[in-house]
């Protein structure tokens, strides 16, 4: 295999805080020799989620054995999750905002047709339901757990008991159509067909529309991380990768 130099475009803070962590956690292990330091593992954990690149690759890269790579980033990655905002961390920084934006993104897997459970009927591909909120500029503020790409927004965001949290902090939350029926303090554009609506209510929508539109920034800040553009992993580590990249957005931009 060829080996070349190349760049991961990622902020140093977010390297020298996953350095650190990595340190720690050797120096709590009682670690004392590996194949690469701490600074070199937490480079390789950064190209996997930023550039989506094989474990085969990377390896070869960094002068290691596939299997090592697989381990140390597999490592790394458990180690970012568990730092993972909770749900009532999210909401308690949530209730430092006038309000926030709530939206439910796609992450693809490499599924077969066979695979139902994960087939999102709306997108039309297998993937995972990730719910995110975002703050009123569209800054990435949580995500949640992932679940099957069957499951529709309203009900992922009940299962995770985002809608019940932001009610009980008393915390407006956009959405869209999408959480029809959420009630509380979910505010949701009129629903019907547009030529249907008063002029009053599709000007309340188009004002919606508006204001619900940054809940993307937030989703594209998640997706600029190339690894959740098409997930080839096991849909049980999913979860923590989306945790993983949270940890590292939230430090780049903190």
């Amino acid at each position: 295999m060829l080996v070349y130099p190349s760049g991961v475009d990622v902020s140093s803070s977010a390297l020298r805080f996953l350095a650190a962590c990595l340190k720690e956690h050797r120096r709590a292990l009682g670690t004392r020799w590996r194949r690469l330091n701490a600074g070199r593992q937490a480079l390789l954990t950064l190209a996997h989620l930023r550039n989506g690149q094989p474990y085969a690759q990377l390896a070869a890269g960094f002068g290691i054995g596939t299997t090592t790579a697989y381990q140390y980033i597999t490592e790394a990655v458990t180690l970012l999750a568990a730092l993972a905002p909770t749900l009532a961390e999210a909401v308690r920084a949530a209730s430092m905002k006038a309000y926030v934006i709530l939206d439910g993104t796609l992450l693809p897997i490499d599924r077969i047709a066979a695979d139902h459970p994960f087939y999102s009927g709306k997108h039309k591909k297998h993937g995972m339901n990730v719910q995110v909120i975002a703050d009123p500029k569209g800054r990435l503020m949580g995500a949640s757990p992932a679940l099957a790409g069957a499951v529709h927004d309203i009900r992922a965001a009940r299962e995770h008991g985002i809608i019940e949290a932001l009610a009980e902090a008393s915390v407006s939350c956009w959405a869209d159509k999408a959480y029809q029926g959420a009630g509380c303090t979910v505010r949701l554009p009129y629903h019907g067909r547009w030529d249907s609506l008063s002029t009053g209510q599709q000007a309340v929508n188009r004002s919606h529309a508006k204001i619900h539109a940054f809940v993307e920034q937030a989703i594209a800040t998640l997706k600029s991380w190339r690894l959740l553009r098409k997930l080839r992993c096991s849909t049980t580590r999913v979860t923590s990768l989306v945790q993983a990249v949270l940890v590292l957005q939230l430090t780049a931009t903190g």
